[in-house]
């Protein structure tokens, strides 16, 4: 099968576990958000230890187990689809008042197809 090769973006949204929008995890508002824009995919990854502006520590280590453990929210689409979708998650991130960090980089996309086994039944 030949490669889709395609220029696109990388997003990342980091924020903490603890962060809350409307007593809901403001990850699980980000990513739905992600889908309701219609786009391909999102994928939420939880840290094991990290720290951010205010030096602050989290960590899962048993003697200092933290409840606000990094969150890192990845997504991919084209330049056109994420700059909206990225001023919306600004908009959720002000009123979450959270502390957050947001990155983007250009890329390029090799290989994008839909999962085959939703189509088998």
């Amino acid at each position: 099968m030949p490669r889709t090769r395609a220029v696109g973006q990388a997003a990342r949204i980091y924020i903490g576990e603890g962060d809350r929008l409307h007593r809901r995890p403001l990850y699980e508002v980000i990513v739905r958000t992600a889908r309701e824009m219609g786009l391909p995919g999102a994928t939420v990854f939880r840290g094991v230890e990290g720290f951010g502006a205010g030096s602050v520590l989290h960590t899962a280590r048993v003697l200092r187990l933290s409840e606000d453990l990094p969150i890192v929210i990845e997504i991919i689409d084209v330049a056109e689809r994420l700059a909206p979708f990225l001023d919306r998650v600004e908009e959720l991130i002000d009123e979450a008042s959270s502390g957050a960090l947001m990155t983007l980089e250009n890329i390029q996309i090799l290989r994008y197809s839909p999962d085959q086994r939703k189509k088998r039944t």
